[in-house]
């Protein structure tokens, strides 16, 4: 691998962090409370140091970047990502110690919404904004972002496209990578600048739409309420970030597709027809036990049930109620959404639908080789057959994910925390959705667990943004073998 050409991208890719800092600078400048000088020292801090590595490392010409290069910069780049967006939070003194600020800004760029924030209102608005301008960037993939903006990165980055983009996309809309984070990026500021306009029409302010709207198309969940969208008590605003969830949460291959015309693009799609009819599904059960159990009227439950459903599915972590407190039965079926996560090609986490749809798949084909011995039935998507080697693929990452949950959930009870929470915990960093119960239910945080526990969390983050195997591989010792 050339270390040097490598050093030279990830140069790039902090140059683009830093300079997106200026737009919570100017945000701090506006408010006035003081922490504009921290967020401009944090800006010139990395903008030095991406320039630093950009030119220092030369490009080594128009070599393919070669698969183990890609991995290798995804990796880094996240990880540099996370280093670098801990500045404003350690110059400002918001935290006290580099895990807690690490840790906010990893649960930032993964989109997962874990939060280690005691007195969130209370922290300055040009932070805040920084916060949830983490998600943004993060939903979509900061690295994708910076090969649509910096074409000096578009030379073979199609490596970097197959690590980056969050699960098994079947849909490729242009065969050129710079093309496709252009195209990707295109529907992803169009639909945010949607939302932010319907927040606004309806009487939230412009910070407050912005910051939303970010965490709501990251799926991130990052809020500058304590109790997050619940604080406005508004069926307007649940409504309309319901919807936006749910579009965050589909692949947005189809997005594309929909708004070039193809407007049976959606119902066309086998995975998108899993994901909403399981969402819906899942809606009416929670909204049935809600009514039966807990609120006094049907729209009540719907409301909160329809919410906190598309929340957690499409890992968004938004809340409006303390589900904490809902029936059990309720509770397990969040837990269940948690890892089953949005579509591939969506900005959500967990598992993914297209996944489990194949899972399924693979699971009745075995059903009915027993029942019939002879049969040969393949794996199909969409009269498509499912090769070998994506199924081998897709049940090794299940098989590593349900492993990783077992043994990091293992390690969080060693460090003292209950079953529930301990469980949650990790499920919610896993699927990047961020509450979870227990002690890290919607109305606590993160902030009582031990160094060790957030660090343990923070590696799931980012195993759970880059789908498992982008981040273990680096750590098996074949893959630094020549």
């Amino acid at each position: 691998m050339r270390a040097g050409f490598i050093l030279h991208i990830l140069g790039a890719l902090i140059f683009f962090l830093g300079s997106m800092m200026i737009f919570p600078f100017l945000f701090a400048l506006y408010f006035g409370e003081g922490d504009a000088r921290f967020l401009i020292t944090s800006s010139l801090i990395t903008i030095s140091s991406g320039l630093t590595l950009f030119f220092g490392f030369k490009n080594t010409g128009e070599e393919e970047i070669s698969h183990k290069e890609g991995f290798l910069i995804v990796g880094l780049g996240w990880i540099c990502a996370g280093a670098f967006g801990t500045l404003p939070y350690i110059f400002s003194g918001t935290f006290n110690s580099f895990v807690d600020a690490y840790f906010e800004a990893m649960s930032g760029f993964t989109t997962t919404g874990a939060t280690v924030l005691l007195s969130i209102e209370d922290i300055p608005h040009g932070i805040l904004f920084w916060r949830s301008l983490t998600h943004w960037l993060g939903g979509m993939g900061i690295i994708l972002l910076s090969i649509a903006i910096l074409p000096l990165l578009g030379v073979g980055g199609m490596q970097l496209y197959k690590a980056e983009v969050p699960g098994p996309v079947y849909d490729k809309i242009k065969p050129r990578v710079a093309e496709i984070a252009k195209t990707l990026w295109g529907v992803y500021v169009l639909l945010t600048a949607i939302e932010v306009l319907l927040l606004l029409l309806g009487g939230m302010n412009l910070f407050d739409s912005l910051c939303h709207a970010f965490g709501t198309m990251a799926t991130g969940g990052f809020s500058t309420k304590e109790t997050s969208i619940g604080h406005f008590n508004s069926i307007y605003f649940d409504t309309v970030i319901t919807v936006f969830m749910l579009i965050a949460g589909t692949n947005f291959a189809l997005h594309y597709q929909f708004l070039q015309g193809n407007f049976k693009s959606f119902w066309k799609n086998s995975e998108f027809r899993f994901f909403i009819s399981l969402t819906f599904f899942a809606m009416l059960l929670v909204t049935i036990n809600l009514k039966i159990n807990y609120f006094e009227t049907l729209a009540q439950s719907f409301r909160y049930a329809s919410f906190q459903v598309a929340s957690i599915i499409t890992t968004t972590g938004y809340t409006t109620a303390d589900f904490g407190k809902w029936p059990c039965f309720s509770q397990i079926m969040l837990l269940l959404l948690m890892f089953i996560g949005g579509s591939a090609g969506s900005t959500g986490g967990g598992m993914k639908c297209l996944r489990i749809l194949l899972i399924l798949k693979h699971g009745y084909r075995e059903l009915y080789r027993h029942i019939h011995p002879r049969a040969i039935l393949p794996v199909k998507l969409e009269g498509q057959l499912v090769p070998p080697e994506v199924m081998g693929s897709i049940l090794g990452f299940f098989l590593l994910y349900i492993l990783i949950f077992i043994a990091a959930t293992l390690v969080m009870g060693i460090l003292g925390m209950d079953l529930i929470s301990a469980f949650s915990s990790v499920a919610a960093s896993l699927g990047n959705i961020g509450p979870g119960l227990g002690t890290v239910g919607p109305v606590y945080n993160y902030e009582h667990i031990p160094f060790a526990g957030k660090w343990l969390l923070i590696f799931c983050m980012l195993l759970g943004r880059l789908e498992i195997y982008t981040i273990i591989i680096l750590l098996i010792p074949e893959f630094w073998k020549k």
